[in-house]
């Protein structure tokens, strides 16, 4: 499988992705605790300003568009994009990948289906899952639950939902994220699984 060098060793790339309310940042917040393997949470780069609380470099990169345009232009980023259609754009370092290599993990990355597909173009033996619930009914019920966003903007997140789930076949394993504790059991079976075979390689 694809690693990314370095002089601290080889990381194994995993990809986690899933639409609004599939439940993805709960079940990398348990990954990282759970996982049979050591992994390392990448931190995305953003344009949009700080919120309260949050600290560049461990929250998020922040920075400036003139800045994130220029390391786009450099060729920088695994992967970016503008999300949502706010004006504010995000991406992944390649130094993430050095980072998590540095440290003896595996690289973790939260990212949307975009994002994913130009991963797999670079390293296209990444361990891609995507995780989804039974129904988008169900993606639709829990962002009305969480009550913070307008309509307008639901409305098109669940669009957004409807198109990722058509590119879901593009990954390598899909999970559905009807009980947590099962499907946190489901992903450290497929990263272990997968860890056996990379040894065995």
């Amino acid at each position: 499988m694809s690693t990314e060098e370095s002089s601290g060793g080889r990381s194994q790339i995993v990809v986690l992705s899933g639409p609004s309310g599939s439940g993805k940042s709960t079940i990398v917040q348990r990954l990282l605790r759970e996982s049979p393997v050591r992994l390392s949470m990448s931190i995305s780069a953003t344009t949009r300003p700080r919120r309260e609380g949050e600290v560049d470099g461990r929250d998020y990169y922040f920075l400036t568009p003139g800045e994130f345009e220029e390391r786009r232009k450099r060729g920088d980023f695994l992967e970016c994009a503008e999300v949502h259609k706010t004006g504010y754009w995000y991406g992944t370092l390649r130094s993430e990948l050095h980072r998590a290599a540095t440290e003896n993990c595996w690289a973790l990355l939260e990212v949307d289906v975009e994002g994913a597909l130009n991963v797999i173009r670079d390293y296209p033996d990444a361990l891609t899952i995507f995780l989804e619930t039974p129904s988008v009914e169900v993606y639709e019920q829990r962002l009305r639950a969480r009550g913070t966003e307008s309509e307008e903007v639901l409305q098109r997140r669940l669009q957004t939902a409807r198109n990722e789930l058509e590119l879901a076949d593009r990954y390598r394993y899909r999970v559905v994220n009807d009980d947590l504790d099962r499907a946190v059991e489901e992903i450290c079976g497929i990263i272990a699984q997968t860890e056996a075979k990379l040894n065995a390689g």
